[in-house]
């Protein structure tokens, strides 16, 4: 049961929070780190590109079988499982990364980190959705989601004050640690130990596609979050890229993903009040993916100077806190016995169709040119994204104490 005294900034919500900034620290440090970091294991510049390329793809296949990995230990185990071991395991991957020497331990490392990295976010909003009362909710997790997204801030500051990549892997191992003692106060939920005291089937992930309105259900949650990774995937990771294109200066994509994820942090708490206000999930997506469809469209338009470009990357970041919405929506479209294997896996699924994005993308460009390529392939995105959200049901203020049969 959720218990009303239980306020947004309470013991599991701070450290969700704190949990969510490591993790993605962690997951945006190797973004940050690349270049360097391969250069120092005696990469030639074609080869820091290509294996480059490769490590990141080894990472999004570790996130997308931890996503389904922690989502149905997370029903069978408990919530509290998850966040204990999934912290553990790419903490001591990231200390790991901090000591390789060979490009095949990067890869190794980088794809343990990635089955670690999976759990978090959608653990904590899972916990919290069960445990706080309903009009807090949405608030909660956007405390949770706005903290994690300042982890690429401060990782990018971090290595440009330092110019030292393993440092970098190490402290975001040490940070990891030093949480798991926070947890160890940690309290499961009410509502997930009453079903485990049932025979119901937990955390069995055939349920998804044995009934047709609930694989909608799931498939609506996936297509929801894709537009947030054109932005980050396409258009921000290739900006340099773009700007190039757009005939501008030399562009630092390093620095244009810090400060979309700048623009993430304040959008990803912009939406979580929003929904609260207007008490809609569903027409606050709506309104985001509004400002989105505006800001990509001043990307592909309006780009006279640098600086320009820059804000226009910090708006696309604002646009997309859309993403703390899908994944609450995530936890709050299914039973308690399905439920941390939805909030888990959807936005760790959506991570894994990046590749898919960018091979249309790649597609696209071969006739139509590496600018057409990218605003038709962001059509295609929204769009569906779009009229995923229209058929998707209103989850604010639903009653979370329901079992999926």
């Amino acid at each position: 049961m959720q218990n009303k005294h239980i306020g947004v900034f309470s013991l599991p919500v701070i450290v969700g929070a704190l949990g969510f900034f490591v993790d993605i620290y962690d997951l945006l440090l190797y973004n940050i780190v690349r270049k360097p970091s391969l250069q120092s294991l005696g990469l030639d510049a074609g080869r820091v590109l290509t294996t480059g390329e490769n490590i990141l793809s080894i990472q999004m296949i570790g996130i997308l079988v931890g996503g389904i990995a922690w989502g149905i230990m997370g029903d069978k185990r408990g919530r509290k499982s998850v966040l204990f071991g999934s912290i553990l395991l790419y903490s001591l991957a990231s200390l790991g990364t901090g000591m390789v020497a060979t490009v095949n331990q990067y890869m190794l490392l980088r794809f343990i980190a990635g089955v670690g990295l999976a759990g978090e976010l959608g653990a904590s909003i899972t916990l919290t959705a069960e445990i706080l009362p309903k009009e807090k909710r949405g608030i909660a997790a956007a405390v949770i989601a706005t903290s994690g997204v300042m982890g690429t801030i401060v990782a990018y500051f971090i290595y440009n004050r330092f110019h030292d990549w393993r440092l970098c892997y190490y402290l975001g191992g040490a940070m990891g640690l030093l949480l798991l003692v926070l947890r160890l106060r940690f309290l499961e939920s009410e509502m997930f130990e009453q079903v485990k005291k049932t025979n119901i089937r937990r955390g069995n992930f055939f349920m998804f596609f044995t009934s047709r309105e609930r694989l909608l259900r799931y498939l609506r949650g996936v297509l929801i979050g894709l537009p947030v990774w054109y932005v980050i995937g396409i258009l921000v990771t290739f900006s340099d890229q773009f700007a190039k294109e757009f005939g501008l200066d030399e562009l630092d994509p390093g620095k244009a993903v810090m400060y979309q994820y700048a623009g993430l942090a304040f959008g990803d708490l912009a939406a979580g009040i929003i929904s609260n206000l207007i008490r809609s999930r569903k027409k606050t997506l709506l309104l985001f993916y509004g400002m989105m469809c505006v800001f990509v469209t001043v990307y592909f338009l309006f780009h006279s100077t640098t600086s320009l470009f820059y804000l226009t990357c910090t708006a696309l970041g604002f646009a997309s806190g859309l993403s703390v919405l899908y994944i609450t929506m995530a936890a709050e479209q299914f039973g308690t016995n399905l439920r941390a294997a939805a909030a888990i896996s959807i936005p760790n699924v959506v991570r894994g169709f990046l590749p898919l994005i960018i091979l249309l993308f790649k597609g696209l460009r071969t006739f139509t040119g590496f600018v057409a390529g990218g605003w038709i392939t962001g059509i295609i995105i929204l769009t569906t994204g779009f009229v995923a959200a229209i058929f998707t049901r209103e989850s604010f203020g639903k009653d979370m104490n329901f079992l999926e049969l």
